[in-house]
């Protein structure tokens, strides 16, 4: 079984709710990475998605933009990214989600990228800016290669295209909490609990929540109404401020185990 469907359902069966970091792959470096996604799982993380860095990033706030572009000025590429995963698969089971635009994977070849994340050990890919009404070819060729699609439901997704959303969807749906790009805020959205019972309505697969989510306190409000929490821009602000230095990956550890307490503890 894809290794995402299974954490969801052992999540499932104990009543849990699934931690999921982001972070950018290549940021500080590669090798800084694959420490990082280690801490990660060490620290009890059920999903990691793992940012594909991209020059164009439109759907992304400043803090994940400056991680790609740092990324990308110190070598990262789709190909070194899929040797990383290959490296990290040795270590740790832990699911690895893919989080791409689509020009990567157009330049790569959709037969190609899903061939090769297969083998890397990877285990699905949310790519932000392809639609699911234009993803059939997509879909189909890592449903192939036994890998999740993971697609984006906003706020103002409409009831007639979040059934083609969610059908599209395998391991998880993603509900962007907040319009607009990614980034911290302050607050939860107040209509988060009745967004979740919507997508609920359409399907029974898992939803977690992204977009905005930073503290403890948010991670735990949010444990109580989705299936996955996901925080990216903290966590990534954290790695930026740590820089390339040998505490970075125990820092990001630590702080990933107290947003892993506070989802267990739900309120």
């Amino acid at each position: 079984m894809n290794r995402i469907i299974q954490r969801f359902a052992e999540l499932k069966a104990r009543g849990e709710t699934a931690f999921i970091p982001y972070i950018t792959g290549g940021d500080p470096t590669l090798a800084r990475t694959e420490e990082i996604i280690l801490a990660l799982a060490e620290a009890g993380s059920d999903v990691i998605e793992l940012g594909v860095p991209f020059s164009d990033p439109v759907g992304d706030g400043p803090v994940i933009a400056e991680a790609a572009l740092r990324a990308l000025n110190g070598g990262a590429t789709l190909d070194r990214i899929l040797e990383l995963v290959a490296r990290v698969r040795r270590r740790t089971e832990v699911p690895i989600l893919l989080f791409t635009y689509y020009n990567p994977v157009l330049v790569y070849g959709a037969p190609r990228f899903a061939r090769d994340v297969a083998a890397a050990g990877a285990d699905g890919a949310l790519c932000v800016d392809l639609p699911a009404e234009e993803a059939d070819e997509y879909k189909a060729t890592l449903d192939a290669a036994g890998l999740c699609t993971v697609f984006l439901v906003a706020p103002t997704t409409t009831e007639e295209r979040l059934d083609r959303i969610v059908a599209k969807c395998s391991g998880f749906v993603y509900y962007v909490s907040r319009l607009g790009v990614t980034g911290a805020r302050e607050d939860l959205a107040a209509d988060l609990r009745e967004a979740v019972a919507r997508i609920k309505r359409h399907t029974d697969k898992p939803v977690a929540v992204g977009f905005g989510i930073s503290t403890p306190e948010q991670a735990a409000a949010v444990a109580g109404l989705a299936d996955g929490v996901i925080v990216g821009s903290a966590i990534v602000r954290l790695i930026a401020q740590l820089g390339d230095t040998p505490e970075t990956a125990e820092k990001v550890g630590e702080f990933a185990a107290m947003l892993v307490a506070a989802g267990k503890r739900r309120e």
